[in-house]
């Protein structure tokens, strides 16, 4: 599956600023960016994420995901601390 169908089906199920997909053979790794993420539980984020690609998943198209969920704020932290210098 191309990254750039994951962010669309996560872009159209979640109101996101940014997901970003890369893939690295068969894995995948996901990082959304939106406020609907403000005060939820890390699980019921990556369900969240889970949720619109559920039908990949059980498929057998999507299996390895690494998911990391932020709010716009958490990213904005998250890149200034994360950036190579």
């Amino acid at each position: 599956m191309e990254c750039k169908e994951i962010e669309q089906l996560l872009s159209e199920a979640l109101s996101l600023e940014e997901v970003h997909v890369s893939q690295d053979g068969t894995h995948y790794k996901i990082v959304a960016v939106g406020e609907c993420f403000d005060g939820v539980s890390r699980v019921k984020q990556q369900q969240m994420i889970y949720a619109p690609l559920m039908e990949q998943v059980t498929s057998g198209t999507l299996h390895a995901i690494t998911i990391n969920a932020f709010t716009p704020t958490q990213w904005k932290r998250e890149k200034i601390f994360n950036m190579p210098g």
